[in-house]
């Protein structure tokens, strides 16, 4: 276990060492494997080459060995939160403790020391400018971070959940909707061949190629959901459609994916899809 003053400033610190996702970005893997959460969160440290301070995104769980592994890994400056969830948010108020760094988040609820996070401002800390990016649909208070001088110019986003390295999302409704989240991969696709630093999963190479993968699934989708409701009756519940749409999931994922059914069908019902 890390040694730490008796004020609670991190003197040295054990644990995973950072896996270097791109020129400016390092993650380290949070012990919260899971169904949701794919292999754990990676929780990401943001910094320009050389410099002493880190910014830490989605510091994860309340796991005192992660957050003594993060806390340990320069002078923490900034943590961000890209939504509101548990497996994102846990552990950012013991990071606070530990290293005197405000968190700033979308909801004011999840901030500590900082003020909530703004649609298009531009941060710089840690020698790097951080753009904030509105993305919501699997929260609604979900953003990400774009990284525009990262990859030679070509840039990176730390996309939270709003796209993962493997798989899709879930969409968290009534919060997230649908019609939010196809606007947001819209707005996701404009970077380009950005490459995209997820929450849970690997790296993926370009946000284009990501974002038109994803909005590709949900409208293959929506075509699912119309022909069960097809079958089913136009009043059928979620819980029916999802039964019919989803037979194949495992278990451990049925509540996620009746939210989002949910979803599909407020964005059908509300005249998404051209209806």
């Amino acid at each position: 276990m890390p040694g730490r003053c008796k004020d609670g400033v991190v003197t040295h610190a054990s644990g995973p060492a950072p896996q270097r996702t791109s020129p400016l970005t390092q993650s380290i893997l949070a012990p919260n494997p899971g169904p949701m959460s794919l292999d754990g969160t990676n929780s990401y440290l943001v910094r320009r080459p050389g410099s002493p301070d880190v910014v830490v995104v989605d510091p994860g769980p309340s796991d005192e060995g992660h957050l003594q592994a993060l806390a340990g890994q320069g002078r923490v400056v900034l943590i961000l939160v890209t939504h509101r969830h548990a497996d994102h948010t846990e552990g950012s108020r013991r990071l606070q403790e530990l290293t005197g760094a405000p968190v700033r988040a979308a909801l004011p609820a999840h901030c500590h020391g900082g003020p909530p996070l703004r649609d298009n401002e531009v941060i710089l800390a840690a020698g790097v400018d951080i753009t904030v990016l509105a993305t919501p649909g699997h929260t609604s208070d979900s953003v990400c971070f774009h990284l525009p001088a990262d990859q030679a110019g070509t840039g990176s986003v730390l996309t939270g959940d709003t796209i993962l390295g493997r798989g899709t999302t879930m969409l968290d409704f009534p919060d997230g909707t649908l019609g939010d989240y196809l606007a947001s991969l819209d707005r996701l696709a404009e970077l380009g061949p950005a490459t995209v630093l997820p929450a849970h999963g690997p790296v993926l190479p370009s946000m284009a190629a990501a974002a038109a993968a994803y909005r590709e699934h949900r409208q293959g989708r929506l075509v699912q959901v119309r022909a069960a409701l097809q079958r089913l009756g136009q009043d059928a519940t979620a819980g029916a459609v999802a039964d019919a749409v989803y037979a194949d999931v495992d278990r451990s994922v049925r509540r996620a994916a009746e939210l989002s059914v949910a979803a599909q069908l407020h964005y059908l019902r509300e005249g998404g899809g051209g209806q």
